[in-house]
């Protein structure tokens, strides 16, 4: 057996819209009823969907080529147990990506495209005619790993929720989050529609779009210009928060509304909502931790970090 060929490699696959469409309908040509009577591009879906099925053939093609391997849905990620050597291949959009890093400590994550002419994919550098030569260097050690720093919350009654991109906490529907937040020695009470807590492979995304805003408005009602953005390496050993619509009243502030969070100086914040506060990660709304009135969150930069092979 070659070089480490005895090591499994675990692929993670993802549903595409139309199967989605289909499990949500019961039946294809119901699927496609409900999209056109919306005037919808049905034949979109459905290429979509032929394009992510050929690519699924060619990675399972290389995989059988390899040995041994293992096909797992991302809706079980956050009860599959992988072992330490398991090398991992997620074949869909960046968000899978991100998703399936959460749940890896340590293993090589191999990003795959499944159709580059629609998916940029800054964290999908390969594609599935790569995997025969890619991964005998993969599980050899012979190809460069990125690290990507990730962030953390803990809660005051132990659990934790790690995120790739960002965390949101805040309401889960439209209504003001009510929260008190402490960060380099200072604290005060607020009431926003919510914050978030940026890695720097997510200062390219939300926070990115957040922060854009606000130079935005401020340089529209007569502020200086800022300087132009700049997002943050994805190693950073740092985090960035951003408070997203601050109201300033008799019973809440709106001073520490943007900082930057690391081991040594923590964000924490003590919720203050009766019911509906949560903390998500990487915009996944079901993956969360409920954060109601009384509890606590310390966030800062995990200790575990990614590594994305490039």
């Amino acid at each position: 057996m070659g070089e480490g060929r005895d090591r499994r490699v675990i692929l993670v696959t993802r549903q595409t819209r139309l199967q989605e469409l289909v499990a949500r309908h019961n039946t294809l040509a119901q699927a496609r009823f409900y999209l056109e009577h919306l005037q919808a591009d049905f034949g979109d879906y459905l290429r979509e969907d032929e394009a992510y099925s050929r690519s699924l053939r060619v990675t399972v093609e290389a995989l059988e080529q390899w040995g041994r391997y293992q096909v797992v849905d991302r809706s079980l990620l956050a009860n599959f147990v992988f072992d330490a050597k398991d090398v991992v291949v997620a074949l869909g959009q960046d968000g899978l990506v991100a998703n399936t890093m959460k749940y890896l400590d340590g293993h090589s994550l191999v990003g795959v495209n499944p159709e580059a002419t629609r998916w940029d994919g800054i964290l999908l550098p390969f594609r599935p005619e790569d995997l025969p030569t890619l991964l005998p260097e993969v599980a050899a050690g012979r190809r460069e790993l990125r690290s990507v720093t990730m962030a953390e919350a803990r809660m005051s009654d132990g659990q934790r929720l790690l995120a790739v991109n960002d965390l949101f906490i805040g309401p889960r529907s439209h209504t003001s989050a009510l929260y008190e937040i402490g960060h380099a020695g200072r604290s005060e009470l607020q009431s926003s529609s919510g914050l978030i807590v940026s890695t720097g492979m997510g200062s390219t995304a939300w926070l990115k779009s957040i922060v854009t805003g606000s130079l935005a408005i401020s340089h529209a009602v007569g502020a200086e210009a800022a300087p132009a953005y700049r997002p943050a390496p994805w190693d950073t050993p740092a985090l960035t928060f951003a408070v997203r619509e601050p109201f300033p009243s008799r019973a809440s502030q709106a001073t520490i509304v943007f900082g930057h969070v690391d081991a040594a100086q923590p964000l924490r914040l003590r919720s203050r909502m009766p019911e509906n506060g949560v903390i998500f990660s990487d915009g996944m709304e079901n993956d969360f931790l409920r954060f109601t009135a009384g509890m606590e969150a310390v966030i800062a930069p995990a200790q575990r970090q990614g590594r994305l092979v490039v």
